[in-house]
Protein backbone atom coordinates (compact mmCIF):
# COMPACT_ATOMS: atom_id res chain seq x y z
CA UNK A 1 0.00 0.00 0.00
CA UNK A 2 1.03 3.50 0.07
CA UNK A 3 1.79 5.03 2.63
CA UNK A 4 3.74 8.24 4.43
CA UNK A 5 5.93 7.48 7.46
CA UNK A 6 8.51 9.18 9.81
CA UNK A 7 11.35 7.24 11.42
CA UNK A 8 12.44 10.21 13.38
CA UNK A 9 11.10 13.24 14.65
CA UNK A 10 11.56 16.98 13.14
CA UNK A 11 10.25 19.13 10.77
CA UNK A 12 8.09 17.89 8.21
CA UNK A 13 10.47 18.04 5.07
CA UNK A 14 13.12 16.51 7.02
CA UNK A 15 11.80 13.33 7.82
CA UNK A 16 7.95 12.67 6.10
CA UNK A 17 8.68 9.83 3.25
CA UNK A 18 6.25 8.52 0.99
CA UNK A 19 6.24 5.11 -0.42
CA UNK A 20 5.27 1.53 -0.38
CA UNK A 21 4.23 -0.36 3.16
CA UNK A 22 3.03 -4.20 3.64
CA UNK A 23 -0.94 -4.43 3.31
CA UNK A 24 -2.16 -4.44 7.18
CA UNK A 25 -4.09 -7.54 8.23
CA UNK A 26 -6.94 -6.98 11.22
CA UNK A 27 -6.66 -8.97 13.93
CA UNK A 28 -8.99 -10.08 16.66
CA UNK A 29 -11.57 -7.36 17.59
CA UNK A 30 -10.26 -4.75 14.44
CA UNK A 31 -11.64 -3.98 11.06
CA UNK A 32 -9.41 -2.51 8.26
CA UNK A 33 -10.77 0.41 6.60
CA UNK A 34 -9.75 1.74 3.22
CA UNK A 35 -9.00 5.11 3.88
CA UNK A 36 -10.20 7.95 1.55
CA UNK A 37 -9.37 11.26 3.81
CA UNK A 38 -6.87 11.49 6.24
CA UNK A 39 -7.23 14.17 9.04
CA UNK A 40 -4.66 16.12 10.85
CA UNK A 41 -4.57 17.61 14.09
CA UNK A 42 -1.86 19.57 16.06
CA UNK A 43 -1.75 16.54 17.95
CA UNK A 44 -0.52 14.89 14.88
CA UNK A 45 2.29 17.38 14.31
CA UNK A 46 3.22 17.35 17.63
CA UNK A 47 4.21 13.72 17.89
CA UNK A 48 5.86 14.07 14.51
CA UNK A 49 7.93 17.46 16.14
CA UNK A 50 8.15 16.00 19.60
CA UNK A 51 6.34 19.20 21.18
CA UNK A 52 5.57 18.55 24.96
CA UNK A 53 8.24 16.12 25.58
CA UNK A 54 6.56 13.24 22.77
CA UNK A 55 9.40 10.74 22.19
CA UNK A 56 9.19 8.30 18.82
CA UNK A 57 6.57 5.39 20.82
CA UNK A 58 7.66 2.86 17.62
CA UNK A 59 10.37 2.89 15.48
CA UNK A 60 8.23 3.82 12.19
CA UNK A 61 5.34 6.25 12.72
CA UNK A 62 2.33 6.47 9.90
CA UNK A 63 0.85 9.60 11.20
CA UNK A 64 -2.69 10.65 11.62
CA UNK A 65 -5.30 9.31 14.03
CA UNK A 66 -8.21 10.09 12.17
CA UNK A 67 -9.78 9.38 9.07
CA UNK A 68 -12.77 8.43 7.01
CA UNK A 69 -12.69 5.44 4.59
CA UNK A 70 -15.20 2.07 4.02
CA UNK A 71 -13.92 -1.09 5.67
CA UNK A 72 -12.90 -4.14 3.66
CA UNK A 73 -11.97 -6.18 5.89
CA UNK A 74 -12.51 -7.65 9.39
CA UNK A 75 -10.91 -9.78 11.81
CA UNK A 76 -11.68 -12.47 14.09
CA UNK A 77 -14.36 -11.69 16.58
CA UNK A 78 -15.78 -8.87 14.07
CA UNK A 79 -19.51 -9.38 11.94
CA UNK A 80 -18.52 -9.78 8.23
CA UNK A 81 -21.34 -7.63 7.88
CA UNK A 82 -19.54 -4.56 8.48
CA UNK A 83 -17.68 -4.62 5.41
CA UNK A 84 -18.56 -2.17 2.99
CA UNK A 85 -19.86 0.06 6.26
CA UNK A 86 -18.86 3.63 5.55
CA UNK A 87 -17.01 4.92 8.57
CA UNK A 88 -15.20 7.42 10.64
CA UNK A 89 -12.22 6.67 12.75
CA UNK A 90 -10.35 7.77 15.72
CA UNK A 91 -7.45 6.86 17.93
CA UNK A 92 -6.50 5.19 14.88
CA UNK A 93 -2.58 6.10 15.97
CA UNK A 94 -3.30 6.31 19.65
CA UNK A 95 -0.79 3.64 20.91
CA UNK A 96 -0.13 2.60 17.73
CA UNK A 97 1.91 2.45 15.14
CA UNK A 98 -0.03 2.80 11.79
CA UNK A 99 -2.22 5.42 11.76
CA UNK A 100 -4.45 6.67 8.45
CA UNK A 101 -2.13 8.75 6.26
CA UNK A 102 -2.20 4.85 4.11
CA UNK A 103 -4.68 3.48 1.98
CA UNK A 104 -5.15 1.28 4.47
CA UNK A 105 -5.39 1.71 8.60
CA UNK A 106 -6.51 -1.21 11.02
CA UNK A 107 -8.46 -0.38 14.10
CA UNK A 108 -10.60 -2.14 16.68
CA UNK A 109 -14.04 -1.89 15.65
CA UNK A 110 -15.27 0.01 17.89
CA UNK A 111 -13.25 2.80 16.78
CA UNK A 112 -14.87 2.91 13.59
CA UNK A 113 -18.04 4.76 13.62
CA UNK A 114 -21.19 4.32 10.90
CA UNK A 115 -20.98 7.40 8.86
CA UNK A 116 -24.67 8.75 7.30
CA UNK A 117 -24.45 8.87 3.96
CA UNK A 118 -25.26 12.66 3.95
CA UNK A 119 -21.84 13.61 5.83
CA UNK A 120 -18.99 13.89 3.18
CA UNK A 121 -15.87 12.18 4.30
CA UNK A 122 -13.77 15.60 4.81
CA UNK A 123 -16.11 16.17 7.51
CA UNK A 124 -15.64 12.91 9.38
CA UNK A 125 -12.21 12.15 8.29
CA UNK A 126 -10.67 15.21 11.09
CA UNK A 127 -13.40 14.57 13.72
CA UNK A 128 -11.91 12.05 16.21
CA UNK A 129 -9.39 13.81 18.14
CA UNK A 130 -10.58 17.49 18.68
CA UNK A 131 -13.66 16.28 18.49
CA UNK A 132 -14.09 14.20 21.13
CA UNK A 133 -11.86 16.18 23.18
CA UNK A 134 -14.61 19.07 23.04
CA UNK A 135 -17.39 16.30 24.02
CA UNK A 136 -15.32 15.17 26.89
CA UNK A 137 -14.18 18.66 27.94
CA UNK A 138 -18.30 19.78 28.02
CA UNK A 139 -19.41 16.58 29.14
CA UNK A 140 -16.81 15.41 31.97
CA UNK A 141 -18.83 16.77 34.17
CA UNK A 142 -22.05 15.99 33.67
CA UNK A 143 -25.27 17.73 31.61
CA UNK A 144 -24.92 20.52 30.46
CA UNK A 145 -28.85 21.57 29.86
CA UNK A 146 -30.03 24.87 30.77
CA UNK A 147 -26.12 25.79 32.35
CA UNK A 148 -23.82 28.40 30.66
CA UNK A 149 -20.66 27.36 28.98
CA UNK A 150 -18.13 29.41 28.02
CA UNK A 151 -15.84 28.16 24.63
CA UNK A 152 -12.34 29.69 24.01
CA UNK A 153 -11.36 29.77 20.61
CA UNK A 154 -14.64 28.86 19.24
CA UNK A 155 -13.80 29.15 15.65
CA UNK A 156 -10.80 25.96 16.39
CA UNK A 157 -11.23 22.16 15.62
CA UNK A 158 -12.20 22.05 19.08
CA UNK A 159 -13.84 24.84 19.66
CA UNK A 160 -16.59 24.30 16.65
CA UNK A 161 -17.26 20.89 18.19
CA UNK A 162 -17.77 22.29 21.64
CA UNK A 163 -20.10 24.78 20.52
CA UNK A 164 -21.81 22.29 18.76
CA UNK A 165 -22.58 19.61 21.23
CA UNK A 166 -22.64 22.09 23.98
CA UNK A 167 -25.61 23.46 22.55
CA UNK A 168 -27.04 20.27 21.62
CA UNK A 169 -26.85 19.55 25.10
CA UNK A 170 -29.45 22.04 25.87
CA UNK A 171 -26.53 24.73 26.94
CA UNK A 172 -26.41 28.87 26.56
CA UNK A 173 -22.97 29.04 24.85
CA UNK A 174 -20.72 31.80 24.98
CA UNK A 175 -17.86 31.52 22.44
CA UNK A 176 -14.28 33.49 22.11
CA UNK A 177 -12.16 34.56 19.38
CA UNK A 178 -9.46 36.47 18.74
CA UNK A 179 -11.04 39.74 16.81
CA UNK A 180 -14.29 41.25 16.05
CA UNK A 181 -14.40 40.28 13.06
CA UNK A 182 -15.10 36.23 14.06
CA UNK A 183 -17.79 37.00 16.23
CA UNK A 184 -20.56 36.72 13.21
CA UNK A 185 -18.30 33.48 12.08
CA UNK A 186 -18.73 31.76 16.04
CA UNK A 187 -22.34 32.72 16.21
CA UNK A 188 -22.59 31.14 12.98
CA UNK A 189 -21.12 28.03 14.21
CA UNK A 190 -23.61 27.41 16.89
CA UNK A 191 -22.54 29.90 19.86
CA UNK A 192 -25.59 31.95 21.13
CA UNK A 193 -23.15 34.64 21.39
CA UNK A 194 -19.60 35.45 21.44
CA UNK A 195 -17.14 37.70 22.64
CA UNK A 196 -13.44 39.01 20.92
CA UNK A 197 -10.14 38.78 22.65
CA UNK A 198 -9.46 41.98 21.35
CA UNK A 199 -11.98 44.04 23.17
CA UNK A 200 -10.01 43.90 26.24
CA UNK A 201 -11.77 43.02 29.68
CA UNK A 202 -13.13 39.44 28.48
CA UNK A 203 -14.60 39.00 31.68
CA UNK A 204 -16.76 42.03 32.15
CA UNK A 205 -18.07 41.60 28.43
CA UNK A 206 -18.67 37.52 29.07
CA UNK A 207 -20.83 39.05 32.20
CA UNK A 208 -22.82 41.68 30.54
CA UNK A 209 -24.08 38.62 27.86
CA UNK A 210 -25.15 36.76 30.77
CA UNK A 211 -26.84 39.63 32.40
CA UNK A 212 -24.25 39.27 35.36
CA UNK A 213 -24.90 35.50 35.84
CA UNK A 214 -21.50 33.62 36.07
CA UNK A 215 -21.16 30.70 34.28
CA UNK A 216 -20.54 26.70 35.05
CA UNK A 217 -18.20 25.56 32.66
CA UNK A 218 -15.30 26.90 30.06
CA UNK A 219 -13.94 24.63 27.73
CA UNK A 220 -10.04 25.84 27.67
CA UNK A 221 -8.05 26.42 24.75
CA UNK A 222 -5.70 28.24 26.26
CA UNK A 223 -5.31 27.78 30.26
CA UNK A 224 -2.49 29.93 31.29
CA UNK A 225 -3.79 33.11 29.87
CA UNK A 226 -7.23 32.79 30.49
CA UNK A 227 -7.07 32.23 34.47
CA UNK A 228 -7.83 35.42 35.38
CA UNK A 229 -11.22 35.82 33.29
CA UNK A 230 -12.30 32.31 34.63
CA UNK A 231 -11.98 33.09 38.15
CA UNK A 232 -13.80 35.84 37.69
CA UNK A 233 -16.81 34.65 35.11
CA UNK A 234 -17.06 30.96 36.96
CA UNK A 235 -19.39 30.20 39.67
CA UNK A 236 -18.73 28.56 42.74
CA UNK A 237 -18.80 24.89 42.08
CA UNK A 238 -17.52 25.70 38.40
CA UNK A 239 -15.40 23.97 36.03
CA UNK A 240 -12.60 24.68 33.37
CA UNK A 241 -12.05 21.82 31.89
CA UNK A 242 -8.91 22.66 29.58
CA UNK A 243 -6.98 20.64 26.77
CA UNK A 244 -4.15 23.11 25.64
CA UNK A 245 -1.98 25.84 27.06
CA UNK A 246 0.98 28.68 26.10
CA UNK A 247 2.89 27.51 28.43
CA UNK A 248 3.92 23.90 29.92
CA UNK A 249 4.32 25.26 33.84
CA UNK A 250 2.02 27.68 34.83
CA UNK A 251 1.39 29.65 37.52
CA UNK A 252 -1.81 28.41 39.10
CA UNK A 253 -3.80 30.78 41.99
CA UNK A 254 -4.41 27.77 43.79
CA UNK A 255 -6.08 29.86 47.06
CA UNK A 256 -9.01 31.69 44.34
CA UNK A 257 -9.46 28.55 42.90
CA UNK A 258 -9.67 26.69 46.15
CA UNK A 259 -12.22 29.21 47.83
CA UNK A 260 -14.59 28.86 44.97
CA UNK A 261 -14.66 24.87 44.81
CA UNK A 262 -13.46 25.07 41.04
CA UNK A 263 -12.70 22.00 39.66
CA UNK A 264 -9.89 22.38 36.96
CA UNK A 265 -9.67 19.09 34.55
CA UNK A 266 -7.12 18.25 32.15
CA UNK A 267 -7.55 16.46 29.26
CA UNK A 268 -5.77 14.40 26.74
CA UNK A 269 -7.31 12.78 24.28
CA UNK A 270 -5.47 9.73 24.31
CA UNK A 271 -6.95 8.54 27.57
CA UNK A 272 -10.42 9.11 27.70
CA UNK A 273 -12.28 6.33 29.07
CA UNK A 274 -14.21 4.48 26.36
CA UNK A 275 -17.44 5.00 27.37
CA UNK A 276 -16.55 8.44 26.95
CA UNK A 277 -15.22 8.26 23.67
CA UNK A 278 -18.42 6.18 22.15
CA UNK A 279 -20.91 8.41 23.90
CA UNK A 280 -18.79 11.51 22.07
CA UNK A 281 -18.55 9.41 18.85
CA UNK A 282 -22.07 8.95 18.56
CA UNK A 283 -23.00 12.81 19.28
CA UNK A 284 -20.50 14.16 17.30
CA UNK A 285 -22.07 11.85 14.21
CA UNK A 286 -25.65 13.03 14.91
CA UNK A 287 -24.49 16.30 14.91
CA UNK A 288 -22.79 16.34 11.59
CA UNK A 289 -25.40 14.81 10.03
CA UNK A 290 -27.58 17.76 11.89
CA UNK A 291 -25.31 20.39 10.12
CA UNK A 292 -24.85 21.53 13.39
CA UNK A 293 -20.79 20.79 13.15
CA UNK A 294 -19.20 21.98 9.95
CA UNK A 295 -15.64 21.99 9.64
CA UNK A 296 -14.47 24.58 7.21
CA UNK A 297 -11.66 22.74 4.80
CA UNK A 298 -8.15 25.40 3.93
CA UNK A 299 -7.03 22.37 2.09
CA UNK A 300 -6.96 19.12 0.12
CA UNK A 301 -3.94 17.74 -0.62
CA UNK A 302 -2.79 14.16 -1.92
CA UNK A 303 -0.71 11.67 0.00
CA UNK A 304 2.60 12.55 -1.62
CA UNK A 305 2.15 16.27 -0.59
CA UNK A 306 1.59 15.27 3.13
CA UNK A 307 5.24 17.64 4.00
CA UNK A 308 3.16 20.50 2.61
CA UNK A 309 0.05 19.25 4.23
CA UNK A 310 1.58 19.63 7.74
CA UNK A 311 3.46 22.76 7.45
CA UNK A 312 -0.17 24.15 5.97
CA UNK A 313 -2.01 22.76 8.76
CA UNK A 314 0.92 24.51 11.80
CA UNK A 315 -0.51 28.43 10.50
CA UNK A 316 -4.50 27.19 9.49
CA UNK A 317 -6.32 25.83 12.36
CA UNK A 318 -8.97 28.91 12.28
CA UNK A 319 -8.89 28.62 8.22
CA UNK A 320 -10.36 25.71 8.56
CA UNK A 321 -8.85 21.99 8.62
CA UNK A 322 -6.24 20.54 6.31
CA UNK A 323 -6.79 16.87 4.87
CA UNK A 324 -5.26 14.37 2.77
CA UNK A 325 -6.85 12.86 -0.15
CA UNK A 326 -5.59 9.06 -0.08
CA UNK A 327 -8.26 6.56 -2.18
CA UNK A 328 -10.60 9.85 -3.39
CA UNK A 329 -14.43 8.42 -4.10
Amino acid sequence: MRAAWYDRQGPAREVLRVGELPDPSPGEGEVRVRVSVSGIHVGDLGKRQGWWGSTMPFPRVVPHGDGAGTIDAVGPGVDPARIGERVWVYLAQSYRPFGTAAEYTVVPSRHAVVLPDSVPDEQAAGLGIPGITAHRAVFSDGSVTGKRVVVTGALGAVGRAAVAVARRGGATVIGTVRSPDQVEAAVAAGAHSAVAAEGGDMAARILELTGGDLVDRVAELAFDANMATNLEILRYGGVIATYATGSSEPRIPYWPLGFKNITVRFLSNDDFPEPANESAAADLTAALAAGDLHYPIAARLPLEEIAQAHELAEHSSSQGRVVLDINPR
